[in-house]
């Protein structure tokens, strides 16, 4: 095989391969904060009994986990290789893209299932029935929520009217949710898309995406308006799924920094789309 020399000066031949170890660093966001209960969905954990014929801890439900392999996109490593030699070009490096698993989790109590990224974290006491966030981006997480069974009588998610109309009901609740008493704070939000699927169980689901960006200024209390300059605090990508069965209205929340949900869409939709809600037997 020919030498390739480049420049004036050659150098000795040498036929090397550098491997770069793949990581990931912590991306600094908003710190979590717990969210309110969703009044909507008329349910408070209080509200059962606490008796032993209706515990309500996570630990006293029916609950399975399995793991599903899929490609992810926010560990993304750079797999560098100096082919000096064998006519590999720079263009030619390849993108090294470890795979981050789902954790399906299954609650046979209160009737419903859908899968996770397996190093998420559970919350506990975070106000909805159950709780993960992701380790690193702390302000990402997905829960679910379900109306009172003694207070709902929801026969289909059709009930809430078509998409378009459950969709301003998430957001309103949404911004119910975040309302601040703080001077300077304005909220922006949209409706990104609304829709509804017949999953493979063969019931309907609603699916809705918004988008709420918070803004606040550094300085409250100045008289000028110069003085109160505006920044972004967070711009977030909200997605629910919606779903009923045993009387019950069920919503699949999850929560991401916009720019997060850029790089981690595929993995996020494959969530949503694993959302079903079953029957409890009695």
């Amino acid at each position: 095989m020919a030498t390739v020399f480049f420049g004036t000066l050659p150098s000795p031949p040498t036929r090397s391969s550098e491997t770069h170890p793949t990581s990931r660093s912590t991306r600094h966001t908003t710190p979590f904060h717990p969210r309110i209960f969703t009044p909507w969905l008329n349910h408070s954990l209080h509200s059962h009994p606490s008796d032993s014929t209706h515990c309500r801890s996570v630990s006293c439900k029916a609950q399975t986990t399995e793991a599903f392999a899929v490609p992810r996109r926010n560990a993304v490593a750079l797999i560098f290789s100096t082919a000096f030699f064998s006519g590999v070009s720079l263009s030619d490096a390849a993108f090294a893209q470890p795979s981050v698993g789902l954790r399906e989790y299954i609650d046979t109590f209160d009737g419903y299932a859908f899968k996770y990224p397996q190093n998420w974290i559970q919350v506990r006491g975070a106000g909805a029935d159950i709780f993960f966030r992701d380790p690193y981006v702390l302000d990402e997480n997905i829960s679910v929520e379900l109306s009172s069974p003694s207070s709902s009588r929801y026969k289909s998610v059709e009930d809430l009217g078509p998409p378009q109309e459950a969709g301003q009901k998430v957001l309103k609740q949404y911004l119910t949710e975040f309302m601040s008493t703080r001077l300077g704070v304005r909220r922006e939000s949209n409706i990104l898309s609304t829709s509804s699927r017949i999953a493979d169980d063969g019931r309907t689901y609603y699916q809705v995406e918004v988008n709420i960006k918070s803004y606040a200024n550094n300085n409250e209390l100045a008289v000028m308006p110069q003085d109160r300059p505006v920044r972004l605090e967070w711009d977030r990508r909200y997605l629910s799924v919606l779903g009923v069965e045993n009387n019950r209205l069920y919503e699949l929340r999850l929560q991401t920094p916009e720019n997060v949900f850029l790089e981690e869409e595929y993995d996020l939709r494959q969530v949503m789309d694993s959302f079903r809600v079953n029957k409890v037997v009695a």
